[in-house]
C-alpha cells in the first residue's frame, strides 16, 4: 500500500505542481503536498489542482499539516510533523476514513502515534538532507533496525515509511529492516530526468 511517497519541494527548476507531475508520470502513486512557507490560500489552490492530477493517475494525495483543508479539497489524508496538530486531534476531526501519518524520530514517538490512532509513521532522517530545515539527528541503518526491533517486541504493527536523503542503492538494506515504504523528494527533483529516476526508485524498491 505504501511503497514510494513523493514529498513536494520547490526548486530552481521545478515549482511545486510540476515536480509532483513528474513523479506521477514516473509511476509514483502517493504524493504528499508540503508547502511550509505558503499561505493557506496557496496550499488550497495548489492542492485542488494536484488532487485532480492525482485522480487521473489513481494516486493518493495527502497534505502536510492543514488538517481542516484536507476534507475541504478532497485530499486522502494528512501527514503531521511533531510541531503540527497531534494525531489524536486530527483523527477526531477527520474520522476513520482519512489516512493520517505522523513523523517520528524515536521509538517513544512511534508509541505515541500508535496510541493516538495513526495509520503509519514516517521515521527519519536516514541521512543528512538539505530539503528540510531543523533536521533531527540522523538515524542511519542502525537506527531503523533498533526502532523496528522495539516495535516488533511491543507488538506495534504500524507501517513505517523511511525518509531523509534516501538513494536507490540504500533500498535493499532498508527493506531488510522491515520498513513498508520510503519517502523521497530531492533525490527525484535533483536528477537529470526526474520521471526516469522515479521509475528507477520504484524498480529498486520492488527488487528482492
Amino acid at each position: 500500500m505504501f511503497d514510494l511517497q513523493f514529498i513536494t519541494h520547490q526548486t530552481s527548476r521545478y515549482d511545486t505542481l510540476s515536480g509532483a507531475l513528474l513523479a506521477l508520470r514516473g509511476g509514483c502513486r502517493w504524493i504528499q503536498l508540503r508547502m511550509k512557507e505558503a499561505s493557506v490560500e496557496e496550499v488550497a489552490k495548489t492542492g485542488r489542482l494536484l488532487r485532480e492530477e492525482c485522480r487521473k493517475y489513481g494516486a493518493r494525495l495527502i497534505l502536510n499539516d492543514h488538517v481542516k483543508l484536507a476534507a475541504e479539497i478532497g485530499a486522502d489524508g494528512v501527514h503531521l510533523g511533531l510541531s503540527d496538530m497531534p494525531v489524536r486531534e486530527a483523527r477526531a476531526l477527520l474520522g476513520k476514513d482519512y489516512l493520517i501519518g505522523g513523523t517520528a524520530h524515536s521509538f517513544e514517538t512511534v508509541q505515541r502515534h500508535h496510541r493516538d490512532g495513526a495509520d503509519y509513521v514516517g521515521i527519519g532522517p536516514f541521512r543528512y538532507t538539505t530539503t528540510k530545515k531543523n533536521l533531527s539527528p540522523v538515524l542511519g541503518q542502525e537506527g531503523y533496525t533498533d526502532i523496528l526491533r522495539y516495535m516488533r517486541a511491543s507488538g506495534i504493527t504500524l507501517p513505517v515509511v523511511a525518509i531523509g536523503g534516501i538513494l536507490c542503492e540504500d533500498l535493499p538494506a532498508l527493506r531488510r529492516t522491515g520498513i513498508q515504504g520510503i519517502a523521497v523528494s530531492g533525490a527525484l527533483l535533483q536528477a537529470a530526468r526526474p520521471e526516469a529516476e522515479t521509475a528507477r526508485f520504484i524498480r529498486c524498491w520492488k527488487e528482492e
